[in-house]
């Protein structure tokens, strides 16, 4: 399949904003099923500089600063992306167990091994506790395939959280999310994070889109799309797999990806620091267009 994305960020300041430095990761990444057909960023006022750069993970960033006062400053990525059906793996209970994986994450030398490494430590969204051990401990039962472990965690967060843009943010801690069962995609992908490294295991944060269908019979609504957050995990015998807890689904071809890191600060669309014109006002726009196969 096909899309067009357009993704517009509108910061509307009540004082004037003298001088902005920023980070901006809106642009979809290569993948092995993911090609980047078209991308460009377009940013008011304009900026004095600009560079641009691939980060420790291999996301596309680009860096500019304005130095002229300013009341409102808008970004728009707009990109086109071919994306390719990814092999699903169904048979879940194949595959080599959670505690081998483990111990091969550990003790194995070998690149790919050393490369997830990273992914199961500590990190500023997402540290493992007994909290979230003591959830993940249904799913990671002795002996099972850590497909099927990660395929049931998936499902539990699925059943047992209920989504709710207003009951978090960005401050919000895991364990909160943890005893409300509430949250949105980007908790619910950290939450997966937190059990899966509470068990000695590498997961990652994704951060893309995903194309937004319409109820039955109903035209879609135009800026009806988000942002979106999933997580992958690391499986010796297949590589980096995806699961998508909110939807409780493996990430197929309307999975848009952008970026991927240990949480959520790795990933940030856009970040950066202003002089000048504390408070603001925010508003974000997404739209995914199916442009065909």
């Amino acid at each position: 399949m096909r899309y067009r994305v357009t993704h517009t960020t509108t910061y509307r300041y009540q004082q004037a904003v003298g001088l902005s430095y920023n980070e901006v990761r809106m642009q979809p990444r290569p993948c092995p099923n993911q090609q980047l057909l078209s991308s460009q960023l377009k940013i008011t006022p304009l900026p004095c500089d600009y560079r641009t750069r691939t980060d420790f993970f291999g996301n596309q960033v680009a860096w500019f600063s304005i130095r002229e006062p300013h009341r409102e400053f808008v970004v728009t990525a707009s990109s086109e992306v071919q994306i390719f059906p990814q092999p699903v793996q169904l048979d879940f209970s194949h595959g080599m167990s959670w505690e081998l994986v483990r111990e091969a994450l550990w003790n194995d030398r070998s690149e790919p091994l050393l490369e997830a490494r990273q992914f199961a430590l500590d990190s500023p969204f997402v540290s493992a506790d007994a909290e979230l051990a003591g959830y993940a401990q249904a799913s990671f039962t002795p002996g099972k395939a850590l497909i099927e472990a990660i395929h049931d965690l998936m499902q539990r967060i699925h059943r047992d959280f209920t989504f709710d843009p207003e009951f978090t943010n960005l401050a919000t801690p895991l364990t909160t999310v943890l005893q409300h069962r509430r949250g949105v995609c980007q908790d619910f992908a950290h939450l997966a994070i937190g059990c899966i490294r509470s068990q000695g295991l590498a997961a990652r944060y994704v951060s893309g889109y995903i194309e937004t269908l319409p109820p039955p019979g109903k035209k879609k609504l135009v800026g009806a799309d988000a942002s979106h957050a999933w997580f992958s995990v690391y499986l010796p015998d297949l590589g980096w797999m995806d699961f998508d807890p909110t939807n409780n689904q493996l990430p197929g071809d309307r999975h848009i990806i952008v970026a991927w890191g240990r949480d959520y600060s790795d990933v940030t669309p856009l970040k950066g620091v202003i002089f000048g014109g504390q408070n603001h006002e925010l508003k974000v726009a997404v739209e995914v267009e199916n442009l065909g196969v």
